[in-house]
């Protein structure tokens, strides 16, 4: 491998096209994730109001950091991240969940949203890993550990 072949981090640019790609698949699926529990924080009613619409703030505020991150690592890689609803659109695998106001529902919705996005960032994280790419595959370790907790404890909230 010769040096012109190499990124400003000194990864291979490449196999940095290659995370970068699909870094960017899972920012759309995490814009969309993001705009869902938007919709279930301002539209849920019930019982569980008070409960789930912090619940849902907090988890939107954490996707919209985890948005900017993902962006921020495929700007890093020296590629560009998508940045249209209409790509987000085409691209997410989570679809808009609209005018959802039942809490069971919404929780639902959340928790098979986080296992499509541990089964992307779990690719990204192997093919990072092969890559050598040390940055993305520390930030994907993170999103994993948080989310497999998170999808246990919304799973124990249902029960």
């Amino acid at each position: 491998m010769t040096n012109s072949s190499l990124s400003n981090i000194g990864l291979n640019t490449e196999s940095s096209k290659k995370t970068a790609t699909l870094l960017n698949d899972l920012l759309s699926n995490y814009q969309m994730f993001y705009m869902n529990l938007r919709g279930f924080h301002w539209n849920i009613k019930g019982k569980k109001f008070f409960e789930l619409h912090l619940k849902f703030e907090e988890l939107y505020n954490d996707a919209l950091v985890k948005v900017d991150e993902i962006a921020e690592r495929v700007l890093t890689l020296s590629n560009t991240p998508i940045h249209t609803f209409a790509n987000y659109l085409e691209i997410s695998e989570i679809k808009a969940a609209e005018n959802v106001v039942d809490g069971d529902k919404a929780v639902d919705h959340i928790i098979d949203s986080l296992g499509i996005l541990l089964k992307k960032e779990r690719t990204a994280l192997k093919i990072a890993s092969e890559a050598d790419d040390e940055g993305t595959v520390a930030l994907m370790s993170d999103y994993i550990v948080q989310q497999e907790k998170l999808v246990w404890m919304l799973s124990a909230y249902k029960d």
